[in-house]
């Protein structure tokens, strides 16, 4: 069987949406012949636990950890908030206290590309011996954090092994790069090492069209789309208990929902409802499954709707799978930055494997937009169409599409045969 060594800063039991992508991977690869090899931080920061996760990682997985060195409780002491009120992401543009820009002076100009940097060294150091005694037949990075790319270019260098980088999001065309406050200096820095990994890596990976565009225009280097998808094994056969509740108008949204994503249209369009329309008002129950920003449930508070929130904080994957089959309609609000509108949100196809409406509402040409059109699985809305809101919530579509190209199993079968080409040139 052929190994591939996968380097993640995101490995369970550590939860949330940048860990399934290369969890899922490495439950598929060995069926296709290939052994995955993690290496990942033994004391990483986890702002999730999901220990459901486990359950995916195949038995006899080989496991690599050592210790990363990080700034962050020194940073949250100095700038962060506490318990809940800290950010689903910091690094916008809403914060403009002196204390908010200096901390993203600090973490633009001083880490780069990121504060996992530190992890870079050491690792090329345990790694070069481990892979010398150990030797795999390719290296997957996959960031951000973009550090880990690092270490794959140093790998590339040192033992000239087959490399791919996996880019789950973009690099300095990432909507909150615009706000970390570079110097001249740090954005030439960002750019230059961002340009060494597209040109030196063997291969690249997108999880968007217009962003596979985009590093495709940037590099000689090939340029593969693999999106983000759902596992059919997270969604068995609906039970009584996963169907939703006639009686009920169960609006969800699940994931990390952020201040700059706040939909305020929607809720007010839903409270001017729920003041004229007093059965409407009764049967509205509107829950929010993940990391929510207390700005996002004070606005929903503030439209009168607080008897009609649940929030039920960061859930394990497997309960959150049963929320979203449970639902009325989904909600995918976008963030309201203009390169957002280049991201697929990883939530976006377990919806679509969920089988219920998905209302989105940001860009309307964005690619999460394209994705729920060509699957017939929901509209994406702009900001400001209160009116459009509240029709699709009168009357949402009905999902019809096939969705089979973001099975994991699928999509595993896509990188097998990216990996297979590497290897045999």
């Amino acid at each position: 069987m052929k190994r591939l060594l996968i380097i993640s800063y995101y490995w369970p039991p550590t939860g949330g949406s940048g860990v399934q992508r290369w969890v899922k991977f490495a439950k598929y690869l060995p069926q296709l012949g290939w052994q995955p090899v993690i290496y990942t931080p033994l004391n990483p920061e986890r702002l999730a636990y999901d220990e459901s996760l486990l359950k995916d990682i195949p038995a006899g997985t080989e496991i690599l950890r050592t210790p990363i060195s990080e700034p962050y409780d020194l940073y949250r002491k100095l700038f962060g908030k506490k318990g809940s009120q800290q950010e689903v992401n910091p690094l916008n543009s809403r914060g403009n206290s002196l204390k908010a820009r200096l901390a993203r002076w600090l973490r633009g100009n001083l880490f780069i590309p990121d504060p996992r940097v530190s992890w870079v060294r050491p690792s090329l150091r345990y790694l070069k011996k481990y892979l010398r005694e150990h030797p795999v037949d390719a290296v997957v990075t996959t960031g951000p954090p973009q550090s880990m790319h690092l270490i794959g270019l140093g790998l590339k260098r040192s033992l000239g092994l087959k490399w791919v980088a996996d880019f789950r999001d973009p690099w300095t065309k990432m909507f909150y790069y615009k706000h970390l406050s570079l110097s001249a200096l740090a954005d030439r820095r960002h750019r230059a090492l961002e340009q060494s990994v597209l040109d030196e890596a063997d291969a690249v990976i997108a999880v968007s069209p217009p962003v596979r565009d985009d590093f495709a225009a940037a590099t000689s280097t090939p340029v593969h789309l693999i999106t983000n998808g759902f596992d059919p094994d997270d969604f068995p056969p609906r039970g009584a208990q996963e169907s939703p509740d006639e009686s009920l108008l169960t609006i969800v949204h699940t994931g990390l929902f952020a201040a700059d994503g706040n939909p305020l249209k929607l809720w007010e369009a839903l409270s001017e409802r729920c003041r004229s329309d007093a059965l409407f008002a009764s049967r509205l129950r509107i829950r929010l499954c993940g990391k929510t920003d207390r700005e996002v449930t004070d606005s929903i508070r503030a439209c009168g709707l607080g008897e009609n929130l649940v929030d039920l904080g960061y859930l394990p994957h497997e309960q959150v799978v049963q929320e979203q089959r449970r639902a009325s309609i989904l909600i995918l609000p976008l963030r309201r930055e203009p390169e957002y509108a280049k991201v697929l949100p990883g939530k976006i196809f377990e919806y679509l494997a969920s089988g219920r409406p998905v209302l989105g509402i940001g860009d309307e040409d964005g690619a999460a937009a394209t994705v729920l059109r060509d699957s017939g699985s929901g509209v994406m809305y702009g900001w400001e169409e209160k009116e459009r809101l509240m029709e699709f919530i009168d009357k949402p579509c009905r999902p019809s599409g096939n969705i089979d190209q973001y099975t994991r199993s699928g999509l595993t079968e896509r990188l097998v045969a990216l990996l297979e080409n590497l290897i045999e040139k």
